[in-house]
């Protein structure tokens, strides 16, 4: 996967996207009060955008589009949906 390792050697780190401690607190808080994966009932461990957000901070910290996902869904069927066309 050459193509992921040059994206990936790109891509700013994950606090430059937004992903810093006010992201941590707002994400406990999420899965705290949305416990499962809305996909598959298992716990969930992620807080998935349903719209990527791609830098767009209005975007990001909208909560309507927040979705509790676990770690296998999102990285599985919830990014495969994102990168299709």
């Amino acid at each position: 996967m050459r193509r992921d390792r040059e994206h990936d050697a790109r891509r700013p780190s994950a606090v430059a996207r937004g992903y810093g401690s006010k992201w941590r607190e707002a994400r406990a808080g999420f899965l705290a009060k949305h416990p499962t994966c809305c996909r598959c009932g298992k716990p969930a461990t992620v807080v998935h955008h349903t719209t990527p957000h791609r830098g767009d901070r209005a975007l990001f910290w909208n909560r309507a589009l927040w979705a509790p996902v676990c770690q296998p869904c999102h990285d599985g069927p919830c990014q495969a949906e994102e990168k299709r066309p």
